[in-house]
C-alpha cells in the first residue's frame, strides 16, 4: 500500500500512554523505518500472561518495505519484543555495540541469531535508508550506550529523544551530547518525540554520582556480605558496583541467568572491567570471609524465579541469606509489582538480613530525566510540533503542558496513545487513523492477540474455582449409562464438598428425570449447576459439563 508523496506518517505502535513496548515506525511513500521493539510486563489481572509486545500487524503487511530497525538502547522495553517479531519481519537491525551484544544474547537463547541481520553503529554514524537519512546523538541513561535519533525526511527532521537525562557526572564519563542536540535545533526540527516518564517529578534527575556516594556509605557500614539486586540490563549500575567493591577490597559474585549472560557479554566487549581473579564462583560466595564478598543479582521486581527471590525463600542452589548480610534492591518498583517486592523484602528480613530499598535510602536513581531535563531538551530542539511519548497518559498530558509553557502552541502539541498515526508535511501535522487497538500477549510458548475471554476465564477460575459434571449416555439407546459424577476444585471448602456434591447429583438426576434431548444436555447441565451454586454460595464458579457416550 503506497503512501502519498509529500506526506510523512509516524505510526506509534507502542510506548505511548503506557510504560513499555516502545515501537515507532516512520513511513514515507513505499519506505518504512522502525525505532525500537520493546516489551511490557503484564498487569496484575492478566493471569498467566508472561509479557506484552506491540501489535506489529501493520509492519507485517509492509515487511518488504522496511529499510531498517534502529534500537536506541538495550533495555527490555526497547529490545525485548525482538525474538517474537523477527519470525514475522526480519529487516536490517542497527544498534550500538553493547545493545547489539544484549540482542545477540537474547536471540541466541531463542535460536534466532543466525537469521538476524545485525549491524553495529556509533553516535558518529549516518545511515541512508531509502528516503531517510539517520544520524545519532549520545544520551545519558541507565544504559551506557544509548542513542537519540535524528531522522531527516523529505518533509523535515524528526528527533526521537528516547530515554535520556542531562547527568553532569555519568558513570561512563559521557554526558548527553548537548552540542549536537543544539545543532539539530538550529537547523530546524519538524517534530520532537520525547520521553515523559518523570513528567510528575520536579527539578533534574539526580546524578549517578550521588547514588555512588550512598553506596560508598553502605559499603563502609556493612559488616558482612553485600548482595545487590538490579536489572540485568542496567550495566551502568553494575559497572558502578564493581568499582566500589574494588575500592573496598571485595570480590564480585554474579548470579541470575540474565545477569550472568549480560555480564559475560559486557566483559567480552570491554564495557565492564572485571578480571577473572575478581570474579567469584557461587561456591566461593559462601566460603570466603563475608566482608570480602559482593553479590550482584537479579530480582528487584520480586520475579518468582529470580535469584534474589529464591535467596529470600531459602531455595537458591548455592547462596543462603544469613544474619549480617546487607541486601540492597537498587531499583524502583514497576507499578503492579509492589506486592511481590514487599513479600521478598519481608522474607529477607525474616532471615536476618539488613535490607535497603528505595523507601529507606537513595539506592537508585532514575535513568529518565525529570521536568527540568525535559525543559532543557525542548529549549535545545525548539520543534515545530511536539508529541510526548514513553509514559502513561497523565505523564503525556503533563509533558504537553510543559511544552506549551515554553511557547509551543497547543494546536502543535499532540497527546495521543499507542496505535495512533500522525501525518506530517513541511508546515503541518494532523491525526490520521488508528492502526491497532490492543496488545499481543506472550503466554508461555503461545503468542496471540489479547483474548479477553481467556483472561476472563482465568480470573473466574482464580476467584471462584470450577465444577465439573460428568454424565455418561448409552451410545445405542441414549439412556443414562451410569450415575452422574461431580468434581470441584477451588469452589467449596473441603468439609462442605461432600454435601455439595450430593446436592449437585440430586439436581442432575431431577433434571434428567424430566426428560431432555442429547443436544440440549450440555446447556441444561450448565444452567442447573450454575443456579445451584449461586443459591448455595452466591458465587459463580466455572461450570464444565462433560457428556460421554459409552
Amino acid at each position: 500500500m503506497s503512501v502519498s508523496e509529500g506526506i510523512l506518517r509516524v505510526v506509534l505502535l507502542g510506548g505511548v500512554g503506557e510504560i513499555g513496548k516502545n515501537m515507532i515506525a516512520l513511513e514515507y511513500a513505499d519506505d518504512v523505518i522502525v525505532i525500537d521493539a520493546g516489551l511490557m510486563f503484564p498487569e496484575a489481572d492478566m493471569l498467566g500472561i508472561d509479557l506484552l509486545i506491540p501489535d506489529a500487524s501493520y509492519l507485517v503487511e509492509r515487511r518488504d518495505q522496511i529499510r531498517g530497525l534502529i534500537l536506541t538502547h538495550g533495555h527490555e522495553d526497547h529490545i525485548g519484543a525482538l525474538p517474537y517479531l523477527l519470525p514475522q519481519i526480519n529487516p536490517p537491525i542497527y544498534a550500538t555495540q553493547l545493545t547489539r551484544g544484549l540482542v545477540e544474547v537474547k536471540l541466541n537463547e531463542r535460536h534466532l541469531l543466525r537469521q538476524a541481520d545485525l549491524h553495529t553503529i556509533t553516535d558518529q554514524d549516518v545511515l541512508h535508508l531509502g528516503p531517510f537519512t539517520v544520524e545519532f546523538f549520545h544520551v545519558c541513561h541507565s544504559f551506557p550506550d544509548s542513542l537519540g535519533v535524528a531522522i531527516h525526511t523529505p518533509v523535515g527532521t524528526v528527533v526521537h529523544a528516547t530515554d535520556y537525562k542531562f547527568d553532569p557526572h555519568p558513570v561512563d564519563g559521557r554526558p548527553t551530547d548537548e552540542a549536537k542536540i543544539a545543532r539539530l535545533g538550529d537547523q530546524g526540527v519538524l517534530l520532537l518525540l520525547s520521553d515523559s516518564t518523570n513528567a510528575e517529578v520536579g527539578g533534574y534527575t539526580p546524578s549517578e554520582q550521588e547514588i555512588g556516594e550512598t553506596f560508598e556509605q553502605l559499603f563502609d557500614a556493612a559488616p558482612g556480605r553485600i548482595i545487590i539486586a538490579t536489572f540485568a540490563s542496567n550495566l551502568s549500575r553494575v559497572r558502578q558496583l564493581i568499582e566500589i567493591s574494588r575500592r573496598h577490597g571485595r570480590r564480585i559474585g554474579v548470579t541470575g541467568r540474565s545477569m550472568v549472560n549480560n555480564v559475560r557479554m559486557a566483559r567480552k566487549l570491554g564495557y565492564l572491567d572485571l578480571q577473572d581473579g575478581e570474579l567469584l564462583t557461587e561456591e566461593q560466595v559462601d566460603s570466603l570471609p563475608a566482608h570480602k564478598v559482593t553479590v550482584i543479582c537479579t530480582g528487584t521486581q520480586g520475579e518468582p524465579m529470580s535469584a534474589l527471590v529464591r535467596m529470600s525463600m531459602g531455595k537458591h542452589r548455592q547462596i543462603r541469606i544469613r544474619p549480617g548480610d546487607t541486601v540492597v534492591l537498587s531499583a524502583r518498583p514497576i507499578p503492579g509489582n509492589e506486592e511481590m517486592i514487599n513479600r521478598t523484602i519481608d522474607n529477607l528480613f525474616r532471615q536476618g538480613a539488613d535490607v535497603w530499598y528505595h523507601e529507606l535510602s537513595e539506592v537508585h536513581t532514575s535513568g529518565h530525566g525529570s521536568r527540568e531535563d525535559y525543559r532543557k531538551m525542548l529549549r535545545l530542539i525548539r520543534p515545530r510540533f511536539f508529541v510526548p511519548i514513553h509514559g502513561e497518559y497523565r505523564h503525556l498530558v503533563l509533558h504537553s503542558r510543559l511544552a506549551h509553557s515554553l511557547g509551543i502552541p497547543r494546536d502543535r502539541i499532540f497527546v495521543v496513545e499507542s496505535g495512533q498515526v500522525l501525518e506530517l508535511g513541511p508546515t503541518w501535522c494532523r491525526l490520521a487513523e488508528r492502526v491497532t487497538e490492543g496488545h499481543v500477549l506472550v503466554d508461555g510458548l503461545s503468542i496471540s492477540d489479547l483474548d479477553q475471554g481467556i483472561l476472563r476465564d482465568r480470573r473466574q477460575l482464580a476467584r471462584d474455582g470450577f465444577v465439573i459434571a460428568i454424565v455418561a449416555l448409552d451410545e445405542m439407546t441414549g439412556q443414562i449409562a451410569a450415575p452422574p459424577e461431580v468434581l470441584t476444585r477451588g469452589f467449596v471448602y473441603e468439609q462442605e464438598e461432600e454435601d455439595f456434591i450430593e446436592m449437585a447429583k440430586s439436581e442432575i438426576w431431577r433434571m434428567l428425570d424430566d426428560g431432555i434431548s442429547r443436544a440440549a444436555l450440555n446447556t441444561r447441565l450448565r444452567q442447573t449447576l450454575a443456579n445451584l451454586c449461586y443459591e448455595e454460595t452466591h458465587r459463580h464458579p466455572m461450570i464444565l459439563p462433560v457428556v460421554l457416550t459409552v
